[in-house]
């Protein structure tokens, strides 16, 4: 609450004047280094940084550490130089990030640089203020895939100039923000490693502690039935199309996200409590085999370009196996490429599953419980969207968007 009070204060009252791009800061964009294209002009002795669109990080005002590209002396003299510390922004694909160099480099045609200014301005302010306008601007880019921006539409941008000490202060609040929000992302990440070495530990065994056997003969495979997005609805009977797998579902789900009407349900293939619905097509190789262990009380309609395995194995045991580096080594080999990649049953059916203590089926279900509940621990730490570090992130994500609107906009004189 304190917190709320001393930014009313601070911004009660507070003189502001505005100004245009043009007026404000001298910009330009980056340059091709010439000639552009060829593999000679990039390292080597002498070379420099080369920065592109996709060395801006989306997370603060950082450019990647290690850039992809460098140009070399001969490269140079034709290319756009920038300094450590100056503020760039992206103009082309993913348009609006802003860095502020942390070391000199050259730079990419697709990014404007920003020199000279004719104001006294907090660097920082300046940066944030930069994005927030390209953050509403870049709804509206031209372009359906490649996205892009051109130097006079940005230039008409205003920005509001308050005294240094409010800049500092704004700024001060809002790294604040972004700092912590770094932190819990960076902390999402290395818990997501430590959840992938985990599972994979948990489900690798020595030999003599399980028997190996190919899916096809501990369980069987049926592939859905063909439904097409128009035949989806909000209400009626639940269905798992192909795309939501990869959007959507985890290990595992007990409602469903679509549905679609009774009538056409009756003449596709429902996948039951206890099957694990599995997606075999889609546009990456890496993606294909993912299981996701059907809870729900009712069936689910399940579309052609995924199957349902039935098996006495724990589902959950099945979809978190399915997920793991042992899985998708064996099945590569059967996924057909193309524009659209894809498995079939034959396929799935032999990779080979550890099967714990195989001649004792109750202590075998047991360990394959004792294994679920363990990554379970992890799933909702690193997965779930309403616990663990996710959700933490989303509601530090909303708070820092709420005090940036709240400390970047300032009313102008003709709207007092």
């Amino acid at each position: 609450m304190s917190e709320k009070i001393s930014i009313k204060e601070l911004l009660d009252d507070v003189e502001v004047e505005w100004k245009k791009l043009d007026d404000l800061v001298e910009f330009r964009r980056g340059s091709f280094p010439q000639p552009y294209g060829n593999s000679k002009w990039y390292d080597g002795e002498g070379s420099m940084p080369f920065v592109q669109v996709a060395d801006v990080s989306d997370n603060g005002f950082y450019l990647n550490k290690d850039t992809k590209q460098k140009i070399s002396k001969l490269a140079q003299p034709k290319s756009i130089f920038v300094e450590e510390g100056t503020v760039i922004v992206t103009l082309q694909g993913t348009i609006g990030r802003v860095a502020i160099t942390q070391y000199d480099c050259y730079v990419d045609r697709t990014l404007a640089i920003f020199t000279n200014y004719k104001e006294n301005i907090n660097k920082k302010y300046f940066a944030y203020q930069l994005k927030s306008k390209f953050d509403l601007e870049k709804k509206y880019a031209r372009g359906s895939t490649l996205k892009t921006i051109t130097k006079e539409e940005f230039s008409k941008f205003e920005i509001p100039i308050p005294p240094l000490h409010v800049q500092s202060e704004i700024v001060r609040v809002l790294d604040n923000f972004t700092e912590l929000t770094a932190e819990l992302t960076a902390e999402l990440s290395a818990r997501k490693k430590q959840y992938s070495y985990y599972r994979d530990q948990l489900l690798t065994f020595e030999d003599g502690e399980v028997e190996f056997k190919p899916l096809g003969e501990v369980g069987e495979f049926i592939r859905g039935k063909r439904f097409v997005r128009n035949d989806m609805k909000e209400k009626g009977f639940p269905c798992i199309h192909y795309g939501e797998m990869y959007t959507h579902y985890n290990v595992w789900a007990k409602e469903a996200k679509s549905f679609i009407n009774e009538n056409l349900a009756s003449k596709l293939r429902v996948a039951e409590r206890g099957d694990v619905v599995i997606v075999a097509a889609g546009e990456t190789i890496e993606d294909i085999g993912m299981g996701t262990a059907w809870l729900g009380d009712t069936g689910v309609v399940i579309h052609d370009a995924c199957f349902f395995f039935k098996s006495t194995l724990n589902p959950k045991y099945v979809a978190y196996f399915t997920r793991t580096k042992f899985f998708h080594d064996q099945i590569k080999k059967h996924i057909s490429s193309g524009k659209i990649s894809a498995i079939n049953a034959s396929g799935l059916s032999k990779a080979k599953i550890p099967i714990p203590y195989p001649n004792n089926p109750d202590k075998s279900l047991a360990e394959q419980e004792r294994i679920v509940s363990i990554l379970d621990k992890f799933d909702i730490l690193t997965n779930s969207i309403s616990e663990g570090l996710p959700r933490e992130i989303e509601l530090r994500q909303k708070q820092y968007e709420y005090y940036r609107d709240m400390l970047l906009s300032f009313p102008k004189a003709e709207d007092k």
